[in-house]
C-alpha cells in the first residue's frame, strides 16, 4: 500500500517509471546499496523527527547522521527522533520504506546540504524492498516544498 502510494506520488512528476522493487531487503543503507549495487553514501535515507510534536523528515545521505548542535540551531530544539511504533501512523510508511513521497498532510520535508554531493540519490519508495533512483534535481522537484538545511555530519 505504502509502495502504491509512494508510486502514485511520483507519477505526478513523471517519475514512478523509476522506482526499483527489489527481490531482497532495502531496509537499511547497507542493504539498500548492497542491493541496487552502489555505495553507502549515494542512498538517500528518510530520516523521521518530532520538531514541537510535529513530525518532519530530513533526507540525507547514508553516510551522514544527524548532529544535535546544527539541528539545534536549524529547528531550536533538541533531534528527536519519532518513536519506531508511531512511525508509520504519522509519516504514513513503515520504518524501513519511509521516504519524502505520498506521505501524511502536514509532515514538512527537508533536504540535507550532504545530498549536493551525487548528482544521483537513491531514497526508499514506500517498502522495505524499493528505492528510486533520482537526479538531485529530481529529488528536489518531487519534494517540491522542501526546504534545504545543514543538519548532519559524517558518520565517523
Amino acid at each position: 500500500m505504502s509502495l502504491e502510494r509512494a508510486k502514485e506520488y511520483l507519477k505526478k512528476f513523471g517519475l514512478d517509471g523509476k522506482v526499483m522493487e527489489l527481490n531482497t531487503s532495502s531496509a537499511t543503507v547497507a542493504e539498500a546499496a548492497n542491493a541496487i549495487g552502489c555505495k553507502e553514501q549515494e542512498i538517500a535515507k528518510t530520516i523521521s523527527f518530532l520538531v514541537e510534536d510535529k513530525p518532519i523528515l530530513i533526507v540525507a545521505t547514508g553516510d551522514s547522521k544527524v548532529d544535535n548542535a546544527k539541528f539545534k540551531a536549524e529547528f531550536g530544539v533538541k533531534a528527536k527522533m519519532i518513536p519506531f511504533e508511531e512511525v508509520e501512523g504519522m509519516i504514513g510508511h513503515a520504518v524501513g520504506g519511509v521516504c519524502p513521497f505520498g506521505i501524511n498532510d502536514g509532515v514538512k520535508v527537508f533536504l540535507d546540504s550532504s545530498l549536493k554531493r551525487f548528482e544521483v540519490v537513491y531514497p526508499a519508495c514506500g517498502s522495505s524492498n524499493s528505492v528510486v533512483k533520482l537526479k538531485l534535481e529530481e529529488l528536489e522537484q518531487a519534494t517540491k516544498d522542501a526546504k534545504w538545511v545543514d543538519v548532519c555530519k559524517e558518520r565517523e
